[in-house]
This record gives structure tokens, C-alpha cells and sequence, in this order.
């Protein structure tokens, strides 16, 4: 029989256990910011943070002498520079936080750290995990009926995928912005009295045959139902750019321009998580890999993100969206201040900067403090997890709950902690 003594000691413990996992509770769910939508860009290949939201002092690549490839520049937040081209940003960065913190240990693969900076884990040989994307449709759905969750602006692959969680949090894409999703156009001859006879014929069928018995059949099931849902007009009218006025298209600039002028448009019809990519548009000849040769034209990249992403800010504001929708700018990895023999640059995980603006945070111009080069983490170090953390508390996601894979609890980020300096709390 258990001592009276240590029956005591042992209830105390569990009452302890208990209450300190109310507490983890309780702070879990603290953190809740207002935010609506989210607009992720994404620059694949791997933006280099010394040559743009974290400058340091400027370096040679003739002579091998490590530094940034620019001069920087002042912005309205005190203290916080930028890169000299992108200087459409830097008055409105009181509305911005760079996080030059973020961390990883992937730098070897470019697949392998688009997955992580997707599903916020490594790749795992036995679950697929949900992209950020996936799991915000999951967790809060489309703002408006006949709205899908999730849109992606770019090519589709399993990083940006609903991993366990189905293809009912999958995305809708589009890799032409002057055509909308491929598939979901009605062909010249169909009416609308024709297509609701189809609908209402295809209703029929379902209601005479068994359930969807597996996986695949109830995805199938599930995205007949999705593409007809959001190939009627109402939907499909918000791919029309032309109406738009000329002059703010002009002001958007090119196609990545169009991608972020489109975001806007997609948030407004109820789209909850847009991904608009970044890395089909190579004005350098190979995007933000900027190996060798690539950056010498990495400033034409830079100028385009300053002129869409300045874009973007101030349209939303000025439809009064900014404080709704949380823009995230996030890449593979960074880069080193050194220069690699044909004058470009690396791979670089151990610290590398991550943008959010609008959403209702509290910003701040930046967010951490790397050394003087900028391979080392000198305060404020931020995890992926954490930077997830921090996307889905500005959402008002509960960052600290088990999503389920079958039986199977999954952290919904990894243990991730938001970056509290960012909200009132």
C-alpha cells in the first residue's frame, strides 16, 4: 500500500502537472490579433538578406572582401535600413517588420528548405505535413461563401499542399494572371440554365450511388463540388485586372506586380490565404539563387518586389484592408555576406530575414539584431516554428493546439512561441 505521505506528495504533483498545463493553456490562447486574410509571397531561390532588408556594410566581389552587394538607405523607422533599391519601401516601413532572425539547418537543398519554410518541419518519411497555407483554410476557412480558402499564384507542389489534413484545405491556382485557374472557365456554349441542368443532373447520380468509400474518392467527390462552386461568375469576375484602373495596374508594374494586384482583389472576394510566388518572373536569369553571375541583376528583382510590395501596402490601406491582412514575405534561406568565385553568393540557414506588414501588429521597422556580417544571431533569435506561431496568432489560430493526423496529434507548429513584441498584450 502507498504511504499516506507519498499518496500526499504524489496528488500534490499531479495537482502542480495540472495547473502548470492550465497556465500553457491559458498563454497558448493569450495572443490573438485581429487579422483577416494573409498575402505570403514567396521568393524562391533565396533572398538574400544583406542585399535587402538587412544591410551591412558594403562589400567588394572583385576584391573577395564580404559585405552587401549595395549601399543601404534610411527609412521612417529610426535605425532601421534597407537596401538602397528599395527605396519605394523605405517610407512605409513603420507599417513593416523585418525579422532578421530566422533560423534554420537546411541549406543544401532547395526543395528541402522550400518544405520547411512551407510546413515549418523537416521532411518526414512517414507523415505529410500541411503547408501554412492549408493549415490557415483549415483552421478559419474562406472569409465569404463561394470563396475558396486558399489560392495559390504560382506552380502547385506538395510543400503548398494540405498534407493529412485532405483536399478539402488544398489550394485553387492560377499561373497566368490574364486567364484565372485553368479548368474552372465554363467553355463558349455553356449557359447558366445549362449549367444548373448539369448540376442539378449531377445531384441526381450522387444521391443514387453508395458514399465515397475511400481517400481518393472523397477527394475527388470533394473537388467536384469545390470547382463548381467557384466557377460561376461572381468568383471568376475577380480575375478581371482590366477593371481595374489603369493607372494603379501601371503602379503595380509587370506580372509579379499583377500576381499582388490580383491578391487584393482575391482577399476582397473572400479568399482567406493567398501564396502569390515570386520565382517564374527571372529578370537576372535565375531569380533569388544569385550564384555566380545571377547577381549582377539581382537589383531588376529587388526594384519589382520594392515597386509590388509598396504597391500592395498602400492600396490595402487605402481600402482600409492593411489592418486585416497580413502580408508575409518569406524565402528558402538566405545568403552569406561572402562571395563565391564568379562574384555571387551561397547558401546561408543560420540567419536570414522574413517580412510581415498590415495585419493589426504592432511593427517595428525590424525585429532582431544579427552581427556585423550577419551570419551570426546576435539577439532575438526566431525559429520557423516561432515565425509560424506568430502568423497564426495575428489570424487568432490557437499556435499551441494538436491538429490529427488519424489518431495521431500533431503540433500545429511545432512548438512554435509568437513573437510577443508584435502584439498588445
Amino acid at each position: 500500500m502507498m504511504h499516506r505521505r507519498h499518496f500526499v506528495q504524489a496528488s500534490v504533483s499531479a495537482a502542480s502537472l495540472a495547473s502548470f498545463a492550465s497556465i500553457a493553456r491559458s498563454e497558448a490562447t493569450a495572443i490573438r490579433g485581429q487579422a483577416e486574410h494573409v498575402i505570403s509571397i514567396w521568393l524562391g531561390g533565396g533572398m538574400g538578406q544583406g542585399d535587402t532588408f538587412d544591410p551591412k556594410k558594403k562589400g567588394d566581389p572583385a576584391k573577395k572582401i564580404a559585405g552587401s552587394y549595395y549601399e543601404s538607405i534610411e527609412t521612417a523607422v529610426p535605425g532601421v535600413r534597407l537596401c538602397e533599391h528599395l527605396s519605394k519601401l523605405a517610407p512605409l516601413m513603420d507599417h513593416v517588420t523585418a525579422v532578421r532572425t530566422v533560423h534554420h539547418d537546411v541549406i543544401d537543398e532547395h526543395a528541402a528548405a522550400t518544405n520547411r519554410m512551407h510546413t515549418g518541419r523537416p521532411v518526414s518519411g512517414t507523415v505529410v505535413y500541411p503547408s501554412l497555407g492549408s493549415v490557415i483554410a483549415h483552421e478559419r476557412g474562406a472569409f465569404h461563401e463561394g470563396a475558396p480558402a486558399y489560392v495559390l499564384i504560382g506552380y502547385p507542389n506538395v510543400s503548398r499542399g494540405p498534407g493529412f489534413l485532405g483536399a478539402k484545405d488544398s489550394y485553387l491556382y492560377l499561373t497566368d494572371t490574364s486567364q484565372g485557374p485553368a479548368g474552372l472557365s465554363r467553355p463558349d456554349g455553356i449557359t447558366s440554365e445549362r449549367h444548373n441542368r448539369r448540376e442539378a443532373l449531377l445531384a441526381q447520380m450522387r444521391k443514387a450511388q453508395s458514399p465515397p468509400g475511400n481517400t481518393n474518392e472523397k477527394d475527388y467527390d470533394e473537388a467536384i463540388v469545390q470547382s463548381l462552386k467557384w466557377s460561376g461568375p461572381e468568383f471568376m469576375s475577380s480575375f478581371a485586372l482590366d477593371k481595374e484602373p489603369s493607372e494603379l495596374r501601371n503602379r503595380y508594374g509587370g506580372e509579379f506586380g499583377q500576381r499582388c494586384l490580383l491578391a487584393r482583389r482575391l482577399i476582397e472576394r473572400g479568399v482567406r490565404f493567398i501564396e502569390v510566388s515570386h520565382n517564374l518572373n527571372f529578370l537576372n536569369g535565375a531569380g533569388w539563387d544569385v550564384h555566380n553571375e545571377g547577381i549582377l541583376q539581382q537589383h531588376a528583382l529587388i526594384q519589382e518586389m520594392d515597386t509590388a510590395l509598396s504597391s500592395l501596402i498602400q492600396d490595402l490601406e487605402s481600402k482600409r484592408l492593411l489592418e486585416k491582412t497580413l502580408i508575409v514575405i518569406t524565402t528558402e534561406f538566405g545568403r552569406p555576406p561572402e562571395f563565391d568565385s564568379g562574384g555571387g553568393r551561397g547558401h546561408q540557414g543560420s540567419a536570414f530575414t522574413c517580412v510581415l506588414a498590415g495585419g493589426g501588429l504592432k511593427h517595428r521597422g525590424a525585429y532582431g539584431e544579427t552581427d556585423e556580417s550577419g551570419k551570426k544571431i546576435v539577439n532575438n533569435p526566431v525559429s520557423v516554428p516561432d515565425f509560424f506561431a506568430t502568423i497564426h496568432a495575428a489570424l487568432g489560430v490557437n499556435y499551441a493546439k494538436n491538429l490529427y493526423d488519424g489518431d495521431r496529434p500533431v503540433p500545429i507548429t511545432d512548438m512554435g512561441k509568437p513573437i510577443t513584441a508584435l502584439f498588445d498584450v
